[in-house]
């Protein structure tokens, strides 16, 4: 686990809400066609931020480095999953540590 990784990750709000959407994907990706527990297509992600593709690329791309998403290609779709095990980790130390 990448203690500063994870820091760099969270200290950005859209990625922080984005692993809030992947928290409860049921409540915020209603509309998706796949079922939420291969995970969020970057699509819904993206469509939801509001902001351009590369950009949201960019901040799974921190999130998934981090660990803390993890990440599945199906055909052309690809979808994000929290990795809640790193999560509990890193609360866990941060925990111990502070």
């Amino acid at each position: 686990m990448d203690i500063d990784a994870i820091h760099k990750a969270l200290a950005n709000p859209v990625r922080r809400e984005i692993l809030v959407w992947l928290k409860e994907p049921q409540a915020y990706f209603r509309e998706q066609d796949f079922p939420l527990a291969n995970g969020v297509c970057a699509g819904q992600i993206d469509a939801r931020c509001d902001m351009s593709q590369s950009t949201v690329s960019a901040h799974l791309a921190t999130l998934h480095k981090a660990g803390l998403v993890t990440s599945r290609r199906v055909g052309q779709w690809v979808f994000f999953k929290r990795d809640e095990a790193t999560i509990e980790a890193f609360l866990e130390q941060l925990h111990r540590t502070l």
